[in-house]
């Protein structure tokens, strides 16, 4: 089964989680070489969002950055394809975006086959 974590960090953590580039590398690595990993990617900065919110009559509003305050900010996700949640949320907690301040939220995939 597909599960996405996203790994999310405090909106004003200037701290940061503690974690380095490295702590990321050695965890994809390990998410690869254990072949469960489907696809990922780190966000850019929250600076350069741009939101796009639609009205009821059709007009489109643009913002830039997130439209609410939020505080949890998004950096990034990876998707990956275990035998069970357990196992997903053992994956989760290994992740440096676990640690400190941050989480990660682990969410199942909605596979839905369309026919066209």
């Amino acid at each position: 089964m597909k599960y996405m974590l996203l790994f999310m960090s405090p909106a004003n953590d200037e701290a940061g989680n503690g974690c380095t580039f490295e702590d990321w590398i050695r965890y994809d690595r390990e998410m690869k070489d254990a072949g469960i990993w489907v696809s990922g990617h780190p966000l850019q900065d929250l600076t350069t969002c741009t939101t796009v919110q639609v009205g009821p009559d059709g007009e489109r509003t643009i913002t830039d950055g997130p439209f609410a305050e939020t505080r949890e900010v998004l950096g990034g996700y990876d998707i990956i394809d275990v035998p069970n949640l357990d196992v997903a949320l053992d994956w989760a907690a290994r992740s440096p975006g676990a640690t400190g301040s941050g989480s990660v939220q682990v969410r199942p995939v909605a596979e839905i086959e369309v026919e066209v």
